[in-house]
């Protein structure tokens, strides 16, 4: 039996839509591992990051902010989905949800818009979220903590 090798996919710009699909995939998957180091090893040495009202540069400020984020939003869990895609930048539409020290659960809701540099790094991140508070059995994220999101065809 001859087995055929899948093509390898270049994760970098320019974005088509499927592409585009892919690094978000990627980017998806390495958030929801909770790792800030890994994290930030997607973004350049000098990014820039708004998120919400904070105003992060480089990544130093990354990491020291996600292990803040995730060190209060426990449980965390996301997805992300395309929105757009042109050249260079990919924006996106997404929701997490966690829960804080008290067991309150919250589900966000947000866009972000990343510019990559060549190499496929994400060099600018622009990220507008809003919160909701629910209830335990309103959760809609339920896979095992640090998996991917995997979807199965019924």
């Amino acid at each position: 039996m001859n087995a055929q090798s899948k093509p390898v996919v270049s994760l970098v710009p320019p974005f088509k839509t499927e592409t585009a699909i892919l690094k978000i995939r990627a980017v998806e998957d390495n958030w929801n591992t909770r790792d800030p180091e890994r994290v930030a090893r997607g973004y350049t040495p000098d990014c820039f990051w708004r998120n919400r009202s904070e105003f992060l540069h480089g990544r130093a400020e990354i990491i020291a902010f996600l292990t803040r984020k995730w060190a209060a939003e426990l449980d965390y869990r996301l997805i992300k989905e395309l929105w757009a895609c042109n050249g260079n930048r990919i924006a996106v539409r997404f929701a997490y949800e966690s829960h804080d020290a008290s067991g309150q659960w919250h589900r966000a809701y947000g866009n972000e818009n990343w510019e990559f540099d060549d190499a496929g790094l994400s060099r600018i991140r622009h990220a507008s979220i809003n919160d909701l508070a629910i209830r335990e059995e309103d959760r809609l994220f339920r896979w095992p903590l640090g998996g991917a999101l995997v979807i199965t065809p019924d």
